[in-house]
């Protein structure tokens, strides 16, 4: 039992500050702006479930798929921080990068796909992605017993599916995260995603690299 819950908390703690469905709420919202309540909750759902099945596959296949092609974890995350960096740079650069008002003008015309951008990579990007790839290529000294590997992977199910409630729980009740914020707040609660993940792009990349890029410094 102590296994099931050392790796949830693991896999909890390690995914949601990367995820952080509370950051990308007002996001969300503003994708969504055009569309129904009961719309919108059809949408938190189905992103809800394709953040798991992304986070689990990662976890369960992107170990495997590393080892079978060579490619080794630090390459993963400086494709990863590139690609976070140059996404994050376009939305802070962008004369308009908050979609609250533009929501608002193009009413249901505006159509907003459930996986790109809003599953991928709004709320599960190559960073999170990454951290789940690293969980699942944790492995312990020897053969460990089938029972502790059933109760680590145990925990782990339960942890990604702990991530998924609370994407679909922030998602869902974004409506009302936006009334209790009002216009400004989600302004300015709505750039900080952004910055977020530039900036982890950034600190990404220099832990990939380690003290090639760390050691240069004078």
């Amino acid at each position: 039992m102590n296994a099931v819950v050392s790796a949830f908390l693991l896999t909890f703690a390690a995914l949601f500050p990367i995820v952080n469905p509370i950051e990308g709420a007002p996001f969300f919202l503003g994708l969504t702006a055009g569309l129904s309540s009961e719309e919108r909750r059809g949408l938190a759902r189905t992103v809800a479930v394709n953040g798991f099945a992304l986070l689990l596959g990662s976890m369960v296949l992107g170990p495997w798929l590393l080892e079978l092609f060579g490619i080794q974890l630090p390459v993963v995350r400086i494709a990863g921080g590139l690609v976070v960096a140059a996404l994050g740079w376009k939305l802070l650069s962008q004369e308009q990068w908050s979609d609250h008002a533009a929501g608002h003008q193009a009413g249901s015309a505006r159509k907003v796909g459930a996986f790109y951008p809003l599953t991928m990579p709004l709320t599960v990007g190559p960073g999170s992605m990454s951290v789940a790839i690293t969980i699942g290529s944790r492995k312990a000294a020897g053969i460990p017993p089938l029972p502790l590997l059933a109760e680590h992977a145990a925990g782990a199910l339960l942890g990604v599916l702990a991530i998924a409630i609370s994407i679909y729980l922030a998602y869902r009740f974004a409506d009302n995260i936006g009334r209790l914020l009002g216009e400004t707040g989600l302004e300015v609660l709505g750039i900080l995603p952004h910055v977020h993940r530039h900036r982890d792009s950034v600190e990404r990349l220099q832990h990939a690299h380690g003290p090639e890029l760390s050691g240069r410094a004078p």
